[in-house]
C-alpha cells in the first residue's frame, strides 16, 4: 500500500492491517516498553508505520487510548509521550513540519483528539492527567496564534471552578503549560487577567488541597510572562505579591520551592516593581536560607543573586551615569541590604557537603551562597571588603576544616569587583599564606579551594593592566614551586592547580621579551605532560585542565622560550599518532580516545599558530608539516565529530601558516572539507568547515580555484537547506567574499547563482522584526555576513576588465546599505562593514556607478553619521569611503 493512496482515507475504508493496529494499540504501546530489546523494537516499528500510513487514525486511537480509565497506566502514558512527539520536536525545522501537518488535517479530527484531551483532564489516573496536560499546551501552540481553538482558554477557566480538586489541578498544570509554549501576544489582555485570577486564587492559603495550590504555583511561574500589565496596576501587584509571599511559608516543602522560584523569576521580570517589597523579602528569605529544607533554602538565595545579575546589568549599561530617559534605574536593593545580607552568606558557607569538591555536578549551600557573595562583591565593589575580612581571620586558621574552607572561600569569592587598590594590600599578605594551606593542610577541601583563590587572584589581580604587581621576581618562583607540587596532589586539588597556573601564564601574555616564566619554562611544560599521562587524569576534568595551560603556556612562550615550544611538537605528534594506533576499543575506552585526540589536536593548533607566525621558528617548524597534516587526515579517518572540529581548526591554523604550500595537501584533505560542508546534523562541525575555507582562501589565493566549484556548489546547498541550524548561514555568506577576493575575476560564474540569494537574504534581515535581543543579534550577524560577501566580491574585481558585470547589481546593494541607514538597529559590526561596502562599490565601480551613490541617502547621511563616529574603525572606513565617493562622483 503506497503511502500517497493510504494518506488521509476516512476512517471506514482503513485497511485491515491498519485497522488491526488501532485495535491493538494497547498491547503494541505495553510491547514498546518491553524489557525483551526484540518485542521492544518490533512495536516501535509497528507504531512508526501507524502514523506514517494513516495519521488521523493513529491520532485518534492514541488519544482514545489516553483517555479510557479501563486501559493500564503504561498504556495511556506512552500513548500521551507519543501523541506529543507527533506535533513537536526540538529542532525548528521538524517542529514547523509537525505544526503544518496538524493544521492540515481533518477538523472532525481534531476536534475528537482535542475533546479527549479535555476529558482526559478529569481522570483519576495522575499520569494520564499530566500527560494530556502538556499535549493540550502543545496543540495551544500551534492554534492559538492561527486564531483556531478560541474556546479553550474559556472552558479551561470554567474547570477551575470544579469541586473536584483533581481536576481543578490538572487544569491548573495545562494553563502552566499553556502559558510556556504560547507567547504573550497570542492571549488578549482579558484572558490574561482571568488566567491570573484563577491561579493566584489557586495559591491561596484558603485553597484545601496542596495539590491544587503547588500547580497553581507552578503555573503562576510560567504566565508571569503574561502578567505586564497587571504589575503596573499597584492593587493588582500587591495582591500577587502577597499570595506568592504567603506561598513561601506553606507546610509543603514543594509549594514553598516553588513559591520562591516564582520570587525569583519576579526578581528578573520586574525589577523595576520591588522596592515596597524588599523589606519583607529580605525577612522571608532569611529565614528560609537559615532554617529551611536545602531545596527552599537554594531558591531564597537565588533571589538575591538574580537581584545582583539586575544591577550589575543595569550599572554596567549606564556606567552608574544615570539620566532621567534610562529604561530601568538602579535601586541599589543589594547595596541597602548589605549589612544584613552578607553575615547570612557568610553563614551558609559553613553548610559544605563532605565529597563536594570530588562531585562535578554539586550544589549546595555553601556553594550557592558563594556564587551570591561573588555577584555581591561584582555588585557593590570595595563596600563588601570590610564586611567579609572580619570573617575570614577569625576562621581561617581554626581547627576545624569547614570554618579554614569557608574563610578561603569567602576570600575567594570577594576578588572580583572590588578594585585592585583595596585589595592589594590584604592580597599581598594573604598569598605566602595561602602557598603554605596549598602545601600543608591536611584537609583536601580546603587546599581545593586555596587553589581556586590562587586562580582567583592570578586572573583578576595579576596583568599588564595592574599597576603593583603582586607577582616579583622574590616570590615567582615559590608559586610556581607550589603549583607544580600540587599538580601531583589528587585530581580535584590538581585541576585547580592547572587553572591556577593558567591564569598565572595569562597575566604575562603582553609582556614580550622578558617573561619571569622563562627560566621555570622546561619544567612547566614538563609537569603539564606528567599529569596529563596520570593513570587518574579523566578525573575532575584533569587532563583537560593540564591541556589547557599547557596552550596557555604555549601562547604566552617568548623567542627565548620558542626552541622548547619547537620540542614539544614531535612529543605531542607522537602522543596522537598513539591514539591511532590503538585496536579493539570498548565504547567506554573509545570515548576517552577520542577526547584524547580532541585535545591533542587543539594544542597541535595552538602550537602551530605560535610557530607558524614568527620569522624565528617558522622556517624550523616546517620540516613537520607533511607529518602533521598526514596525522589530521587519520583522525578525520576515525569519523567522530568533536575530534572533527578540534582538527578542523588545526587545520585552518597550518594553512594559514603554510600559505601557498598547503596546495600540496588539498587533494588528500578535500573530500574531508566536503564532508564537513555536508554535516547538517554536528552544525557546529559545519560552521568550523565553513571558517577554513576562508582560511584557505586567504593561503592558497588564486590556487584554490580548481577546488571552487565543488565548495561553492555545497555551500549554496547549505544556504537552500532549511536543516541547517541558522547560525551557519552569516559566515557562509562571509565566505562568498573570501572566495571571490581569492579568485577575482573568476568569480564570474558563480555570480548567477550567489547575487540572487545575497539579495533576498539582504531583503529579508533588512526589515527584520527584532521582537527580542537575540533575534536583533542574529540579524546583524546575518548583515554583516551579507555586507562581507558584497565587500568581497567587490574588491575581487576591483581593476578587471570584468568590473561591468557587477553594474546591474550595485542598485540593490546601495538600496540596502540606504534601508539598514533608516531601520537605525545595526550594531557597530555592521555599521563599518556597511560603510566599507559604500567605499568599495565607488572604488571597484567608479564614474559608473556615481550618479547611483549620487542619489542614495548613505552616501551623505549615513556617511556623515560614521565621519563622526567615537568608534576610531568606523571613521577610518568612513575617511577611506569619503574620498573614493568623491572620486566615483567626480569622476
Amino acid at each position: 500500500m503506497t503511502d500517497q493512496v493510504a494518506a488521509e482515507r476516512p476512517l471506514a475504508s482503513i485497511s485491515p492491517t491498519i485497522s488491526g493496529l488501532a485495535m491493538e494499540v494497547t498491547q503494541i504501546l505495553l510491547n514498546a516498553q518491553s524489557v525483551d530489546g526484540t518485542v521492544r523494537k518490533h512495536a516501535e516499528e509497528s507504531l512508526k508505520q501507524f502514523q506514517e500510513q494513516n495519521l488521523s487514525a493513529f491520532l485518534l486511537s492514541l488519544s482514545n487510548e489516553l483517555v479510557s480509565n479501563e486501559k493500564p497506566v503504561d498504556s495511556r502514558k506512552l500513548a500521551g509521550l507519543v501523541l506529543k512527539n507527533a506535533l513537536d520536536a526540538k529542532e525548528q525545522h521538524r517542529k514547523n513540519e509537525l505544526a503544518q501537518r496538524w493544521l492540515s488535517l481533518d477538523i472532525a479530527v481534531k476536534a475528537q483528539v482535542k475533546a479527549c484531551l479535555l476529558q482526559t483532564l478529569a481522570s483519576p489516573v495522575p499520569d494520564a492527567r499530566s500527560t494530556a496536560s502538556q499535549v493540550i499546551a502543545k496543540i495551544a501552540g500551534i492554534e492559538l496564534p492561527q486564531k483556531q481553538w478560541p474556546e479553550l482558554i474559556g472552558s479551561l477557566l470554567s474547570n477551575t471552578h470544579q469541586l473536584q480538586p483533581h481536576v481543578k489541578q490538572a487544569t491548573l498544570e495545562t494553563l502552566g503549560y499553556l502559558c510556556e509554549e504560547v507567547s504573550p501576544q497570542v492571549v488578549d489582555q482579558d484572558q490574561v487577567n482571568k488566567i491570573l485570577t484563577a491561579v493566584v486564587q489557586g495559591m491561596n492559603a484558603s485553597e484545601g488541597s496542596s495539590d491544587v495550590r503547588l500547580a497553581a504555583t507552578r503555573a503562576l511561574y510560567n504566565a508571569l510572562g503574561f502578567a505586564q500589565a497587571n504589575f503596573s496596576n499597584d492593587m493588582e501587584r500587591d495582591y500577587i505579591m502577597r499570595v506568592v509571599c504567603e506561598a513561601t511559608l506553606s507546610q509543603e516543602v514543594k509549594i514553598r520551592q516553588s513559591a520562591f522560584e516564582c520570587l525569583v523569576a519576579i526578581s528578573s521580570t520586574y525589577y523595576d516593581k520591588l522596592a515596597s517589597y524588599m523589606q519583607d523579602i529580605f525577612t522571608i528569605t532569611a529565614k528560609a536560607v537559615r532554617e529551611d529544607e536545602e531545596p527552599v533554602a537554594l531558591q531564597a538565595i537565588e533571589f538575591w543573586s538574580s537581584i545582583c545579575d539586575e544591577e550589575i546589568d543595569i550599572l554596567d549599561e549606564y556606567g552608574g551615569d544615570f539620566t532621567a530617559d534610562s529604561d530601568i534605574p538602579c535601586y541599589y536593593f543589594i547595596k541597602q541590604a548589605l549589612p544584613a545580607l552578607v553575615p547570612m552568606l557568610l553563614e551558609t558557607l559553613l553548610k559544605q557537603e563532605e565529597d563536594q569538591d570530588q562531585d562535578e555536578g554539586a550544589w549546595n549551600l555553601a556553594m550557592a551562597g558563594g556564587t551570591c557573595l561573588g555577584l555581591v562583591a561584582r555588585t557593590v565593589g570595595d563596600d563588601i571588603v570590610p564586611l567579609v575580612m572580619p570573617f575570614i581571620e577569625e576562621n581561617i586558621t581554626k581547627p576545624d576544616w569547614r570554618q579554614r574552607e569557608a574563610a578561603t572561600y569567602a576570600f575567594g569569592s570577594i576578588l572580583e569587583g572590588p578594585s585592585p587598590d583595596k585589595l592589594t594590600p590584604i592580597v599581598h599578605v594573604a598569598l605566602s599564606f595561602m602557598l603554605t594551606a596549598l602545601m600543608n593542610d591536611p584537609n583536601n577541601h580546603v587546599k581545593d579551594t586555596t587553589a581556586w583563590t590562587l586562580g582567583r587572584i592570578f586572573e583578576f589581580l595579576h596583568g599588564s593592566t595592574v599597576e603593583t604587581p603582586i607577582i616579583t621576581p622574590e616570590n615567582c618562583q615559590q608559586i610556581l614551586t607550589v603549583l607544580l607540587q600540587s599538580m601531583n596532589d589528587v585530581p580535584n586539588v590538581a585541576e585547580k592547580a592547572c587553572g591556577a597556573l593558567y591564569f598565572l601564564a595569562q597575566g604575562y601574555e603582553d609582556v614580550g621579551a622578558a617573561s619571569p616564566l622563562s627560566p621555570f619554562y622546561q619544567n612547566i611544560i614538563q609537569a603539564l605532560l606528567t599529569v596529563t599521562r596520570r593513570e587518574d587524569a579523566g578525573e575532575s576534568r584533569l587532563r583537560t585542565a593540564a591541556y589547557e595551560t599547557l596552550n596557555e603556556i604555549v601562547r604566552c612562550s617568548t623567542d627565548e622560550t620558542a626552541p622548547i615550544v619547537m620540542q614539544l611538537v614531535p612529543v605531542i605528534m607522537l602522543e596522537l599518532h598513539q591514539t591511532l594506533e590503538a585496536q579493539k576499543l570498548s565504547s567506554d575506552e573509545r570515548e576517552k580516545q577520542t577526547e584524547l585526540q580532541g585535545l591533542l589536536c587543539g594544542c597541535l593548533q595552538v602550537i602551530i599558530q605560535k610557530l607558524g607566525a614568527a620569522e624565528t621558528t617558522k622556517y624550523g617548524f616546517m620540516q613537520y608539516t607533511d607529518q602533521i597534516m598526514d596525522l589530521f587526515l587519520r583522525v578525520f579517518a576515525c569519523r567522530n565529530a568533536t575530534v572533527h572540529e578540534e582538527a578542523m581548526l588545526a587545520i585552518g591554523a597550518l594553512a594559514y601558516a603554510t600559505g601557498t604550500n598547503f596546495l600540496k595537501y588539498m587533494q588528500g584533505f578535500y573530500p574531508y572539507l566536503e564532508m564537513g560542508l555536508q554535516n547538517f546534523e554536528e552544525y557546529q562541525v559545519c560552521a568550523i568547515t565553513v571558517g577554513v575555507v576562508g582560511d584557505l582562501c586567504r593561503a592558497l589565493e588564486d590556487k584554490i580555484l580548481p577546488f571552487c566549484d565543488g565548495i561553492m556548489t555545497q555551500l549554496l546547498k547549505d544556504l537552500s537547506s532549511n536543516q541547517l541550524h541558522r547560525s551557519v548561514k552569516p559566515p557562509i555568506f562571509s565566505c562568498f567574499g573570501d572566495i571571490a577576493l581569492a579568485i577575482g575575476e573568476n568569480f564570474e560564474k558563480y555570480l548567477i547563482y550567489a547575487m540572487p540569494m545575497l539579495q533576498s537574504a539582504a531583503e529579508l534581515s533588512a526589515h527584520a522584526v527584532a521582537d527580542d535581543d537575540d533575534i536583533l543579534e542574529y540579524t546583524n550577524q546575518l548583515r554583516n555576513g551579507i555586507l562581507e560577501a558584497y565587500s568581497g566580491i567587490l574588491q575581487g574585481f576591483k581593476s578587471s576588465p570584468k568590473t561591468q558585470l557587477l553594474m546591474p547589481y550595485a542598485y540593490h546593494i546601495l538600496q540596502f546599505i540606504d534601508t539598514l541607514y533608516s531601520e537605525k538597529d545595526m550594531d557597530d559590526a555592521v555599521m563599518k562593514t556597511a560603510i566599507g561596502v559604500l567605499g568599495d562599490l565607488a572604488d571597484t565601480l567608479g564614474s559608473h556607478v556615481g550618479p547611483l551613490i549620487n542619489q542614495s541617502v548613505s552616501s551623505k547621511g549615513f556617511l556623515e553619521e560614521c565621519l563622526s563616529s567615537d568608534d576610531g574603525l568606523i571613521k577610518e572606513s568612513a575617511d577611506w569611503a569619503k574620498l573614493a565617493i568623491s572620486r566615483a562622483v567626480s569622476g
